[in-house]
């Protein structure tokens, strides 16, 4: 299983996804902050639970993702993807399935204190490419699109395609 908030799915998310994929027969992406109204505040992430910092919505999230997926050719039958309440530890036995390993990457205290968690909560985590530096925020890619600069470069062509269709369709409803 890999998660992330995806505020948009970028280049980095697909170096993720991609190095979980090859770990597993079948693969959950799990869509974190699902929920506007579930979101929280963490000592350990400045701005995650900012309104500004989550505009796409978990449907359009869902769309992002399932548009990789498709590109990267991975089998329907072989990825499923899930809303996960990260901020939620005691509601994650409702989400996930039985046995599901976590692949996580590490860049920060946040994603060091969501291993942690996930430990505590008796769930198995495997660290990804140890002291990897991220080489895309989301949040700039967030900034870029903000101000019309190339951010397209930044995200995968499904994501691409994804995000001006959504962009089309608020500008003829």
């Amino acid at each position: 299983m890999v998660h992330g908030r995806f505020q948009p799915f970028h280049n980095g998310h697909l170096e993720y996804l991609r190095a979980a994929r090859v770990r597993c027969e079948n693969l959950v992406v799990g869509i974190t902050n699902p929920d506007p109204a579930t979101v929280r505040e963490d000592p350990a992430s400045e701005h995650r639970h900012l309104p500004e910092s989550n505009p796409f919505t978990y449907f359009e999230r869902l769309l992002m993702v399932r548009e990789v997926l498709q590109d990267e050719g991975v089998p329907p039958q072989r990825a499923i993807i899930i809303p996960f309440p990260v901020n939620l530890p005691d509601r994650w036995r409702y989400y996930l399935p039985p046995g599901v390993v976590h692949y996580v990457r590490v860049f920060s205290s946040w994603e060091q204190s969501k291993v942690d968690s996930l430990r505590q909560s008796g769930y198995q985590v495997e660290v990804l490419h140890p002291g990897i530096e991220k080489a895309t925020e989301a949040s700039e890619v967030r900034r870029r699109m903000a101000v019309g600069e190339d951010w397209q470069s930044l995200v995968p062509p499904g994501v691409v395609r994804v995000i001006e269709h959504l962009r089309e369709s608020a500008h003829t409803a």
